[in-house]
């Protein structure tokens, strides 16, 4: 079940790509439009997602967006293109090609979704052939009275906990501030990057500005924290050949004395930045309430008024 799966990640995050069940693992990489056209995927019936369930009929759909096929820096040239020779399932250059949830099959020179079929071939809007890899930083704080005390939720006495959510600029929806890791990068830059230009607009700012922004930084990222999932992302980018992997990291400000000392703005791919009060009622992009939840479990916060739907040991 759903439940039993969170729980059991909470003991072995690293490897709850296992511990989903398909169904669970795959929904919003089924629906469509696929995002920013108007292309419809082949419908995959719960029960031929695996591709360990024979299914000669099966002829998805092939779509790769434009502006990936264009050529730009972040992405791979067409699997047939002569000059490509691309190393899967291991480090290519300064491309990570290895998958965070294990060795991935190669089908007639493409890499095969590990999660299973989606409806749709070649690369969508990803541009990478096989894994396409993100950093998600979960910035926390406490949610706190006028007087400076932590705020209990009245229905499960657990203290609230607030993160850093965007609203995004392509689907208006509600998500973690994240983004790509660039060929390279190590996944912390990433993480802090990501978190600057997204919810601090620190592209938008002057040298001055942006290196004042890194000091104050500098105390939250560097602290201990807390790697909450790291695999496979059921998104809705997702095709038979690419898709999203993410690290997501919590970033915990226990006092809330950093984050106060820092303004939000919206910036590069956000349209709006806040705190925003964790509970289930949230609805987010991808699998990011899942994130959330699991930051939730880990603090010892509030999530639900139901104390069924929580983990215990």
């Amino acid at each position: 079940s759903i439940l039993s799966a969170s729980c059991w990640s909470r003991l072995h995050p690293v490897n709850m790509f296992n511990s989903y069940n398909v169904k669970f693992q795959h929904s919003k990489a089924l629906t469509s439009p696929y995002p920013g056209s108007h292309i419809e995927r082949s419908q995959v019936p719960e029960d031929k997602v695996g591709w360990l369930t024979e299914w000669r009929d099966y002829h998805p759909v092939e779509y790769t967006a434009k502006a990936v096929l264009a050529g730009p820096s972040w992405a791979d040239p067409q699997i047939n293109d002569e000059s490509f020779s691309p190393k899967f399932n291991e480090r290519d250059g300064e491309v990570e090609r290895k998958s965070l949830n294990g060795l991935y099959v190669i089908e007639n020179g493409r890499p095969r979704n590990p999660a299973g079929r989606t409806g749709l071939t070649g690369r969508g809007l990803l541009g990478r052939w096989g894994p396409n890899h993100a950093a998600d930083p979960i910035v926390t704080r406490w949610k706190r009275d006028g007087s400076g005390n932590k705020v209990a939720h009245p229905g499960s006495g657990k203290n609230i906990l607030q993160f850093v959510a965007i609203k995004r600029r392509d689907c208006g929806e509600w998500a973690i501030p994240g983004g790509m890791v660039d060929p390279g990068e190590k996944i912390t830059s990433t993480l802090k990057r990501e978190f600057q230009e997204e919810a601090l607009n620190s592209l938008q700012k002057s040298p001055e500005e942006k290196a004042k922004l890194e000091k104050q930084l500098q105390k939250l990222f560097s602290q201990e924290h807390l790697v909450v999932y790291r695999g496979y992302v059921d998104d809705p980018r997702n095709t038979d050949n690419a898709w999203m992997e993410t690290e997501a990291v919590n970033y915990h400000d226990e006092t809330g004395e950093t984050m106060d000392n820092l303004p939000l703005e919206a910036g590069d791919d956000a349209g709006v930045v806040k705190w925003v009060d964790i509970s289930e009622k949230l609805e987010l992009y991808a699998s990011h309430s899942y994130f959330i939840k699991l930051v939730t479990e880990k603090r010892g916060a509030h999530w639900s008024e139901d104390p069924g739907s929580e983990c215990h040991e």
